[in-house]
């Protein structure tokens, strides 16, 4: 993130002895990214954060890819995945590339019996059902239907659910997510014509700081494994904190639509990016204003990237036969556009309550096992007039 937060209490200067009042002194640990040069918070821990007791076992996780070169348009049943009561047992990933790894997940109940912590990837938790407590060392945040979670790397965490109903879009970035540069000063502060500003991120809040021994299991993904790691004290015990690196939440209701007298391209709609793809919200907006504008996309090739929609409510102008929860990819090389009798039902239209996210790869992404099991039969044939 580019600008400062911080909670709890942390000593006048770094790097220097912060003492308990009980006696005894607190550890410090820088948590950064890119090794020095990155994000970076100083986290103040009431016992050191390094005491492993044991690893219990490893286990592979690694996505199973059913098509590795994949160049057909596929509409994909998101909805299909089946509810799972554990929450990374849930995830499901369905499109995969060295990049990212798109995921969807309907987990029933709450993440408590352990701690996760992703050590390859941060990750990009989209609420489309559910609300609840994301809870991590670094404060909570509370989510609801339409937040975005940007859980950096390497940041341990749990997760309240109220409900048993829930689903997640999730993407797992192995590149750093960031806002976009264009929308940033070089500062960092977001400008003026920035579809969203800080006062819409939501920051952590309620430092949660345990002071406990015992058998604390974290289960840390590692180059798609997960091994399951006991530590002799609650994860969950930072006194205090200060920096950048750090979760915070973005809700899509709260990103500003940018229009214009004819159709807008894609970019307008991006909200994160990285450099080996860009995400983007498609939220209610008004629709073009000249007079003999055309409210539907224009037909346009994905030449440098795929490009995967997932639909979340609305009336999706463009498509026919969208169900909520599915998702659509055009792959790289091949032209896409409105289906049959989209492009004249939109004109006239004044306005769109569709709320969909978007991925832009800018590599090919593969096709997983379980994707092929949820698909939208003959989907590259729905073009055919």
């Amino acid at each position: 993130m580019p600008f400062y937060h911080h909670l709890g209490k942390i000593p006048h200067k770094r790097h220097t002895t912060f003492k308990k009042p009980e006696g005894g002194y607190y550890y410090e640990q820088l948590f950064g990214t890119i090794g020095f040069d990155g994000m970076s918070s100083l986290l103040y821990h009431v016992h050191r954060p390094t005491q492993v007791k044991e690893v219990v076992k490893s286990y592979d996780v690694s996505p199973k890819v059913a098509v590795e070169k994949n160049m057909l348009a596929l509409g994909i049943k998101g909805f299909s995945v089946e509810p799972k009561a554990d929450y990374l047992e849930s995830r499901t990933p369905v499109l995969v590339n060295n990049d990212c790894h798109i995921v969807l997940a309907a987990p029933q109940k709450s993440l408590r019996d352990y701690f996760y912590k992703n050590a390859d990837c941060d990750e990009l938790i989209f609420i489309h059902e559910g609300k609840g407590t994301l809870r991590t060392l670094l404060g909570n945040l509370s989510f609801s239907y339409g937040d975005y979670l940007m859980v950096p790397r390497g940041m341990i965490y749990q997760i309240d659910f109220e409900t048993e109903q829930n689903r997640l879009f999730i993407v797992e970035s192995h590149r750093p997510i960031y806002t976009p540069k264009r929308y940033r000063n070089w500062f960092g502060q977001l400008l003026e014509h920035a579809p969203y500003c800080e006062r819409d991120l939501r920051r952590p809040t309620d430092l949660e700081t345990h002071d406990e021994k015992g058998d604390f299991i974290i289960k840390v993904k590692k180059q798609g494994m997960i091994h399951e790691y006991v530590y002799a004290t609650h994860p969950f015990d930072v006194v205090g904190w200060d920096g950048y690196n750090y979760p915070y939440a973005f809700s899509i209701h709260d990103f500003e639509p940018i229009t214009g007298r004819v159709h807008q391209p894609p970019p307008v709609h991006q909200t994160f990016e990285t450099d080996a793809f860009v995400v983007c919200s498609f939220v209610p907006r008004l629709y073009d204003y000249h007079p003999e504008a055309v409210p539907a996309p224009y037909n346009h090739s994905n030449i440098d990237s795929d490009e995967v929609l997932y639909y979340v409510d609305g009336d999706f102008m463009s498509r026919n036969n969208i169900e909520r929860g599915m998702i659509t990819l055009h792959p790289a090389g091949i032209p896409h556009g409105p289906h049959p009798g989209a492009m004249e039902r939109s004109l006239g239209k004044k306005s769109t309550e569709e709320l969909a996210v978007m991925v832009d790869t800018f590599k090919p992404l593969m096709v997983t096992e379980e994707a092929m099991k949820i698909l939208t039969k003959d989907y590259h044939k729905s073009w055919l007039e």
